[in-house]
């Protein structure tokens, strides 16, 4: 669909919708270029203080996925006209303490009346022309490192049917409400040679991307991703969020299993993540330094030449 829109020649668009990218980037001076982002979405969780706040995070991690610094936004919010002014409350003073941990100032937003609750940020983050991380740019004999672990909409379908335990809620709720900016600044400290926010398309559907953006394979190891506790077990039991049955209609056609991978498992490389962590593709020496100074941040494959599918799984 994207392909049909028109688009004009600009020298200073560093980064448009071509490649599927998290955020765009135009250059305003050979020293200077604003990176910019915009996403929403409906209630993931109960307490509507805790939304706005992973609302402000989601929003935020596009900016640090492409190695910039979020300076401002604007809030777009869709909300019943019926609906309680208390709840409204606590959502925006959620997202604006998100926002202030982030640094990051609220220029104001647009609301609309809608039956179905909305929230999120448009940001805007600034970045040096020169120091972009963009999806395209992973190189065979990379590492492939992972800042976050999966699970976070399985656990949100497995409470919504009320069959997940208030533990796995909560630390799936603290794996969303945690900022990317560690690992932005600590992966600014090598030589990063792509890098992605893994979100509503899941592992495999910004995996996907990015290697298609690269022109490369990312080989993953199944065995070495890591998942929030009780979210092997709520995929087994069949808490599967309708995104990600889409993520896989989406993304399947581009993966090559090389071994027999449980179902349980499978589902969670498509599942669609809300404020998920960082996949990073860097030299080899660079990702055991990244992942011993970056808390919670691990190996899970390898870059190689492009071949049959973008995506190979061990």
């Amino acid at each position: 669909m994207l392909a049909a829109i028109p688009r004009w020649a600009d020298e200073n668009v560093l980064i448009g919708f071509d490649t599927a990218d998290d955020a765009g980037v135009y250059k305003l001076t050979p020293e200077l270029a604003l990176v910019q982002t915009v996403d929403f979405f409906t209630p993931i969780v109960d307490d509507p203080f805790t939304f706005g706040a992973i609302a402000a995070a989601n929003a935020l991690s596009d900016v640090y996925a492409m190695g910039g610094r979020p300076i401002s936004s604007l809030s777009i919010l869709a909300y019943p006209g019926n609906g309680d002014i208390a709840d409204l409350e606590q959502i925006l003073k959620g997202g604006a303490e998100k926002m202030h941990e982030a640094g990051c100032a609220i220029l104001g937003g647009h609301s609309i009346a809608d039956d179905e609750i909305k929230f999120g940020y448009a940001v805007t983050g600034t970045v040096h022309p020169a120091r972009v991380k963009a999806n395209a740019g992973a190189r065979p004999g990379d590492a492939l490192v992972f800042t976050k672990r999966l699970g976070t909409g399985v656990i949100a379908t497995a409470l919504k049917r009320g069959i997940a335990s208030p533990e796995h809620v909560a630390r799936s709720i603290e794996s969303m409400l945690a900022l990317n900016r560690r690992a932005c600044e600590e992966m600014l400290r090598f030589d990063v040679h792509g890098c992605t926010d893994v979100t509503g398309f899941g592992l495999l559907g910004h995996a996907r991307e990015m290697a298609a953006a690269s022109g490369v394979t990312l080989e993953i190891e199944t065995a070495r991703v890591q998942f929030l506790p009780g979210a092997v077990d709520y995929s087994r039991a069949g808490a599967i969020p309708g995104g990600l049955k889409n993520n896989r209609e989406f993304a399947s056609c581009a993966v090559a299993a090389l071994r027999e991978v449980p179902r349980e498992i499978e589902d969670l490389l498509y599942d669609p993540q809300t404020s998920g962590g960082l996949l990073i593709a860097l030299a080899e020496n660079d990702a055991a330094a990244l992942a011993a100074a970056l808390p919670g941040a691990y190996p899970i494959g390898r870059v190689l030449p492009r071949g049959e599918k973008p995506i190979r799984l061990l």
